[in-house]
Parts: structure tokens; sequence; C-alpha cells
């Protein structure tokens, strides 16, 4: 068996399988070849930085996700310990957010929010988000170029959640700057100190912001995920005010960041591979096909972690209880015991259940409203701008080791605009 707290290598070897290598600007453009050797020298290992074993292989993955426990959220006492006493406020809503929570805890809230979360609703919202979307792209028409992030995978999730929160959609930009921060605490805070202020002070806001919708839909109840938040009923159980107020905000943000790192790296992929933009084009009932590929291809979310139940053995090491792991759903998302011809992008790829939107009884149950405004952006970019091509210069990535996604993503709209770009 292997001791997890005995290094077996050097330093610089250890340090050459650390998740900390995302920290690498070169690695995080492309981190692909990092998760290959990952998976392939030491599937199961133990990264000494994060003191969490890596998980890198699908059917690894599929079990730690759906076996090992959830209920990782920061208390005081794990703060204290890490140094972070100034993150109080984000633990004490992180403690409350059904993402970090097991059963029984998970279950109640979990069931709560699948009354104010249904496929019907979902459904009904898809001529909403066309429009939406048309109108997004309205703005760009008559330009030679325009920034996907900005322009479209950026605003059109944070206005489509506003309006299914319930909020005004005027305030979709302050909205999505929040997420920003709450991204940090999800993907990587610890290793960003200097903004760990912003993020306090972006938390503290939203829960203020927050209180005071629940408020107002007392004295004027509006559609929305808070009303029915405030209004859902389990068996006699409902949410408290606390509740709803931190599951609005973790709804809020995975809605939001995810989505937006599907649009915007889709578009990318899309750019990069005619072949498959063109065949869409022609066939647009390859869009879901496209989109399961998209998310398998270029996750918007490469990790998540948990923590062991129980002591238990995954491949040749042995996982003893209360430890953490992650796994790394980017890197079983290419596995080629799963997947034929991992690196290839196949919109008509065949068996693609990824592992994108997790396993499991926390698989995200925001994952029809997200692929659905994945393929109406992909859809409305086709068929409005369809000559798009990615504008030279290097392409900057969110220094976020968990949510993978571009800062911007600058476009040329016509293929003489590219060509004179080119020449210049």
């Amino acid at each position: 068996m292997s001791n997890p707290h005995k290094l077996t290598a050097s330093h610089a070897e250890e340090a050459s399988l650390s998740l900390t290598q995302l920290l690498n600007p070169e690695v995080l453009a492309d981190p692909y070849p990092f998760y290959h050797r990952l998976r392939t020298q030491d599937p199961v290992h133990w990264d000494p930085f994060l003191h969490a074993w890596l998980i890198t292989r699908y059917d690894d993955v599929v079990k730690v996700l759906r076996d090992c426990s959830s209920d990782r959220a920061l208390g005081p006492e794990e703060l204290n310990t890490l140094g972070l006493q100034d993150l109080k406020p984000v633990g004490q809503v992180m403690m409350k957010q059904m993402i970090f929570l097991d059963a029984p805890a998970h279950t109640r809230l979990r069931a709560l929010a699948s009354q104010a979360f249904t496929p019907r609703r979902i459904k009904v919202l898809r001529a909403h988000i066309q429009q939406i979307a048309d109108r997004l792209l309205d703005d760009v028409q008559g330009r030679s170029h325009f920034d996907v992030i900005s322009d479209l995978a950026g605003p059109l999730p944070a206005i489509v959640s506003a309006e299914f929160l319930g909020l005004p959609t005027d305030d979709h930009r302050q909205l999505k700057a929040w997420s920003e921060d709450f991204g940090e605490v999800l993907g990587n805070f610890q290793h960003n100190p200097d903004r760990i202020p912003s993020v306090l002070r972006s938390v503290e806001a939203m829960t203020e912001y927050f209180k005071a919708a629940i408020f107002d839909q007392h004295r004027s109840p509006r559609e929305g995920l808070i009303n029915s938040f405030m209004s859902a009923e389990c068996d006699g159980d409902r949410f408290t005010d606390e509740e709803i107020v931190a599951n609005c905000i973790i709804t809020m943000v995975g809605a939001q960041e995810t989505t937006t790192n599907l649009i915007g790296s889709g578009a990318l992929i899309l750019a990069k591979h005619p072949d498959a933009r063109n065949a869409l084009m022609n066939d647009p009932t390859l869009m879901p096909s496209a989109v399961e590929e998209l998310l398998r291809f270029e996750s918007p979310s490469h990790h998540t972690a948990r923590i062991a139940r129980a002591d238990f053995q995954l491949g040749d090491k042995l996982v003893r209880k209360g430890t953490a792991l992650i796994a790394v759903m980017a890197a079983a998302n290419r596995d080629p015991e799963r997947f034929p011809e991992p690196d290839k992008f196949d919109i008509r790829r065949k068996e693609n259940r990824h592992v994108a939107f997790g396993w499991g009884a926390h698989f995200c149950f925001g994952a029809p409203l997200a692929r659905m405004e994945g393929a109406i952006a992909f859809e409305t970019l086709l068929r409005r701008v369809p000559g798009w091509h990615i504008a030279p210069g290097p392409l900057t990535w969110r220094t976020n080791l968990g949510l993978r996604g571009l800062e911007s993503l600058p476009m040329l709209l016509n293929e003489s605009a590219a060509a004179s770009s080119e020449r210049h």
C-alpha cells in the first residue's frame, strides 16, 4: 500500500504531477497533455501541495463522485487551520449550499429546489432565451469584429439567470461580477490570497442583495426561483431565509459561470473545426450531439473535491477515511479507456456519457438549462454571424484551477476581415 504522506520521488517530480501546474500559464492554456501524463503515470496520485488525491481515470472519477462525501464546505475550524479566518462569512454561506452537503440535508434541499427547477419551466424559457440571444447579436451587426465573451457568452446567462431567479435584468452586470468573484471560491481562492478582500465584499454584498430580494418578494411576489424557493414545501418542510440566500447564490453562480465557459469555449472549438461548423449549419439536428461533445471536449468545470467516507481501495492506493480527493472530470472526459480517440472533436460521437456535469446525487440540476442556452447560442451564432474567425493574437484563459473559460474571445465576422487582419 502507498503511504500518501511519504514522498517517494523528488520534490521536482512531485511538483510536475501536482494540480498546481495549472498555475503555469502554458499549462493552463492547454492542460490536456498534463492530464494525460497524470492519468498515465499515476492515475490515483497524492498531491502533497494540495493535500489531496488526484483522480483522473473515468471509472475512478465516477466512483468518487458517486460514493464519496460532498460535505467539504470550510467551517470555522478548517478556516482557522488554513489561516483563512477572514473567509468565515464565505464559509457560513457555503455550509448551507446543497452542493456542499450530503443526505439527508442535501436530499431535503434538492427536493425543495427541484420543485422550482422543473423541466417544464425550463422549456418555457426557450423562446425567451432565443429573443435575448438575438437581441445581443443585433448589437454586433454591421461590425467587423466582436468579442464572444463580452457580447454573448457573458451577458446571455447573466440575463437569463436574473430572469429565472425573478430579479431585475438591469442588475445582470452586477450579478455577473459577483458570480465571477464567487467563482474564485469554487475554483482556486486559496491560490489567490490577494483576491480574498474582493471575494469577501462580493459575498457580503450578494447576501444583502438576496435578503432584500426576499423582503421584496414578501411585499410584491413575482415569478421566479426566489419566489419558488420561498413557497416550496416538501413533507411540511420549507427553506429558511438563510438557505434561500445561500442556494440562490450557488444556483446563480453555477448557471452563469459554467454556461459562459461552455459558450465561449464552444465558439472557439467550432472556429477551429470548420468542418464541424459547416455540418451544423447544414444539419441543425446535430446540435444536441455537438453540445455534448463540446461539454466533453472542453468541460466548463474541470474538477471538484470530495471526502472519503471510509477507508477504501482505489487502483493500487489505499485512501483513508476523511482524506480529500479531487475528481478531475476534464481528465476523465479524455480517458481513452472510455472514449475512443478522446482528443478528437467529433460532433457525431456515440455513447458520449461524459462527467462534465458531475454524477449521481450531486449531478448538476441546472444542466438542462445550460445545454439549452449553449445550443441556442451556437445556433444563433451560426445563423446571424456564420463567418466568424478567431482574431489574431494570444488567447487569455481565466486563472481559475476549477472553472475553465476564456477571459475574452475576439472574433472577426467575415473572411475578408480575417484575411485583411492576417496581412497586417
